[in-house]
């Protein structure tokens, strides 16, 4: 691990240093006023766990089953939208990342690497993240090519039935590629690295989308495609229709409460990941850890029960299970690390959350992870 970033909040502030504004503003940014943004994670760190010192202890152990697979740690590396926007090449090396330590790696749709290249880093050992296109016929694509890349759960995102009101996006023009006003060129032109690598690594493409995209568009005609092309509100009828022919695991993320969690298990759904779109949706909801909290007094030991949002270190980890979350999912914490230290960012950062996980656990008196909500206060 590099010392000289050993927390996120630093590999953040180094990331924000060798990014373009409007790309660090995709990253870091929220909806609105960027409420539940914050929300997220003070939400979290406003939890607090008891320990145990008088007691025997043979230490911790951080790995964790998930749908009859073994990870190192009870952590994953969540989907995120136009990777390669804000550092080149982030998504394979995210990927790889994953492979190495051992830990799940979700591809979202709308990403910069296609199915087929996961697949070949990952061998095979990926879950995908499906925005529910509006033709029923380009669904049936996705799910084909991932079965035969050997992707055994997929994702259905139920919390984008709209497109997130950003101000910061809208004032930056966010496009792939970026919108060349003079403010945006400037804030190239201020990090060079950045757009070095970007020139070497060539466009950053939706790249699993790439065969069905119609070929010279330009950037409006492009927004207008993947505007008509996706309808995000997730269905009974869809969840059913994809549940017949979905061979593998079926996980719906963005469940926050009792109903659609209790439609999503009835439909055949195997997990549910409580989520909020790292507070990119909806500036007043609740906050994951407590819609988290509330599930898992009535959803526990019925599904697998997971979490993202607001995660920040090892700690949080702690806390989210400690709330109810049988595992978690890491959005923009992997991607910091990317945009901070290139292609060694991601080990960087799961370096510091199986460091920090380590330390709780340890000084909590836990053993297992399962015993995280003794801890509870």
């Amino acid at each position: 691990m590099n010392p000289s970033y050993p927390s996120i909040e630093l590999l953040a502030e180094r990331a924000r240093q060798r990014m373009p504004g409007f790309a660090y503003d995709y990253l870091a940014g929220g909806c609105m006023a960027e409420v539940n943004l914050h929300k997220n994670t003070s939400d979290i760190r406003a939890v607090e766990l008891r320990p145990a010192y008088l007691r025997d202890y043979k230490g911790a152990s951080q790995k964790t089953t998930l749908f009859g697979r073994e990870y190192s740690s009870p952590f994953g590396i969540a989907p995120v939208g136009l990777q390669s926007l804000m550092w080149p090449k982030s998504c394979e090396i995210l990927a790889r990342t994953a492979r190495t330590h051992n830990i799940p790696f979700v591809l979202s749709t709308v990403t910069t690497a296609s199915i087929e290249k996961v697949a070949e880093i990952t061998e095979g050992d990926f879950w995908f993240q499906l925005y529910h296109p509006a033709e029923d016929s380009l669904r049936d694509k996705l799910l084909r090519r991932c079965a035969e890349a050997g992707c055994k759960t997929l994702v259905l995102l139920a919390d984008t039935p709209t497109f997130g009101y950003r101000p910061k996006e809208i004032r930056n023009g966010l496009s792939v590629p970026p919108k060349m006003s003079l403010r945006n060129v400037f804030q190239m032109c201020t990090r060079p690295t950045w757009s070095f690598s970007q020139l070497f690594a060539g466009i950053p493409q939706f790249a699993t989308l790439k065969p069905y995209i119609p070929p010279g568009l330009s950037m409006k005609h492009l927004g207008l495609f993947m505007n008509k092309t996706f309808s995000g509100r997730l269905t009974a009828s869809r969840i059913r229709a994809i549940r017949d022919q979905w061979k593998g695991n079926l996980v719906i993320k963005g469940i926050v409460n009792p109903e659609d969690a209790e439609l999503a298990l009835s439909l055949g759904a195997d997990g549910l990941i409580v989520s909020n779109h790292g507070g990119r949706q909806l500036d007043q909801g609740q906050s994951t850890v407590k819609s988290t909290a509330a599930l898992a007094k009535q959803f526990k030991g019925r599904t697998k029960l997971m979490m993202d949002g607001g995660i920040r270190s090892g700690s949080d980890i702690a806390v989210a299970m400690a709330s109810g979350a049988e595992f978690t999912f890491l959005g923009r914490a992997p991607m910091y690390g990317v945009c901070a230290m290139g292609s060694k960012g991601g080990d960087q950062v799961v370096e510091i959350f199986q460091k920090q996980l380590q330390q709780v656990m340890e000084q909590l008196g836990c053993e297992v992870l399962q015993d995280l909500p003794r801890h509870l206060i």
